[in-house]
């Protein structure tokens, strides 16, 4: 038996092909979940070394041990130096010892909590570590600790799915054929991608599963539009996540297997609609574009999927910026309320999907605090986004020569009117098929690991 598992930016899922029928794996009662995590018991840090007298002890026999080497060896050190090394040796092998106690791996997995209830035990806990959407770093110029990280999160979350999906199935699902977008989320380019594919492979392994393959998302997106077409004809597949936006021109209909004849793709999605929507609609709240904290300042607290960020910003100093503002900011820094108000602001953009105002309440920061966000500013907020799809879009056109008899859409953010509007205008000449905006590409993904 073989898993197609869809590791989304936002949410994740999987189903297999039982008798064939694709069989959805339900996390709880939902057929995905938030691909977000909360460990109860803070992750090792290597920041959290510290010198206890123990640990000195070992520092000062290792520095007089430099020191005769040293003078062994003809060669002058300095007391400082001597130390810096030493403090190098006892930090590794401290470091070392916290990898191998028995309870890092184990322990987090089982304490650990997925989806919604990662929030939800996040912000009653106030304690631990919650990790949103690591996908969107895997393509990151990453220090080897933070791999390191990341790699061991994704294991964790790849291990949930595998372990749920054994116990549904009644079987040790061991292989799988894994989604992955055209283009992932990089900050160094092509190498962004094989570094992406490598810690994925390797936290398949390590999760468990012996045999792991890839798949573009798009091209499992048309897999699945395939199974439902009985005359052969082209598609366009516009698949819009939360982190990436894909495409792929291919043949579909009939027998056999569909072909795909190209791919498409841009780092772009939903969090980057996600993000102007809350620093244009909510952080002036917090003073920007008012107050003198640098902008930057928003962004990092703005990014939850980024670690590194989420540290930068609790780490700033709003004691001097005058109230309102500097209370606010001070609030927004205590444990949780970045990711609180990020999900003020998915509710936001999926509320005036369908309305014409939505207001947010944020007494998480202070007693009484709202904002009331009209659906013009949702547009204004995508106005950079659907500028990269536009030209997505045309580049795909001009590429294929000829507009394709369909154009299938799906994806989360395919939900979204905007979205819809700026596919068809693409393609005036061509019938658009709405797809399943979650499962479409996992279905699809279940599919070709059938095959």
């Amino acid at each position: 038996m073989k898993l197609g598992i869809d590791f989304g930016t936002s949410n994740s899922a999987a189903a297999a092909v039982i008798d064939g029928r694709v069989v959805p794996i339900r996390f709880g009662q939902a057929m995905q979940f938030r691909t977000t995590v909360y460990f109860p018991e803070v992750m090792r840090d290597p920041n959290d070394f510290a010198l206890t007298p123990a640990l000195e002890h070992q520092v000062g026999e290792l520095v007089e041990s430099g020191r005769r080497d040293a003078r062994a060896a003809g060669q002058e050190r300095t007391a400082e130096q001597l130390r810096r090394d030493a403090v190098r040796v006892v930090r590794r092998q401290w470091m070392e010892e916290r990898i191998r106690e028995p309870r890092s791996s184990t322990a987090l997995l089982q304490n650990a909590v997925y989806g919604d209830a990662a929030l939800e035990a996040y912000f009653e806990e106030n304690e631990g570590n919650l990790v949103q959407s690591p996908k969107s770093m895997l393509g990151y110029n990453l220090h080897p600790r933070a791999r390191q990280t990341i790699t061991g999160i994704a294991t964790h979350i790849l291990e949930h799915i595998r372990l749920t999906a054994s116990r549904q199935l009644g079987a040790n699902v061991r292989r799988a054929t894994l989604g992955r977008p055209v283009q992932f989320r990089s900050s160094i380019g092509e190498a962004g991608n094989a570094q992406a594919l490598d810690i994925l492979h390797s936290a398949a392994i390590a999760a468990g599963f012996d045999s792991i393959d890839f798949l573009e998302e798009p091209a499992a997106a048309a897999m699945h539009y395939h199974a439902g077409s009985r005359d052969p004809h082209d598609v366009v597949v516009v698949d819009i996540g939360g982190g990436t936006t894909d495409i792929a021109h291919a043949r579909v209909g009939g027998d056999g297997v569909p072909e795909v004849h190209r791919a498409w793709g841009i780092p772009r999605g939903g969090t980057d609609i996600d993000l102007a929507l809350s620093l244009t609609g909510y952080m002036p709240l917090f003073g920007r574009g008012i107050t003198r904290v640098p902008a930057h300042h928003y962004v990092e607290a703005a990014m939850v999927q980024d670690m590194t960020r989420q540290k930068d910003f609790r780490q700033h100093s709003y004691r001097d910026v005058d109230a309102p503002y500097g209370p606010r900011l001070r609030a927004l820094q205590d444990t949780g309320n970045t990711a609180r108000l990020y999900r003020a602001v998915e509710q936001c953009k999926i509320g005036l999907s369908d309305a014409a105002t939505h207001t947010s309440a944020l007494d998480f920061i202070e007693r009484g605090l709202a904002v009331e966000i009209a659906a013009s500013r949702l547009g204004d907020a995508a106005t950079t986004y659907l500028r990269e799809l536009g030209d997505l879009l045309q580049q795909v056109r001009t590429d294929i020569g000829t507009e394709p008899a369909a154009v299938f859409l799906t994806g989360g953010m395919s939900r979204a009117g905007y979205i819809q509007q700026a596919t068809a205008a693409a393609f005036p000449q061509s019938r658009l098929v709405h797809g399943d905006p979650s499962f479409g590409v996992v279905q699809g993904l279940a599919l070709s690991a059938s095959r």
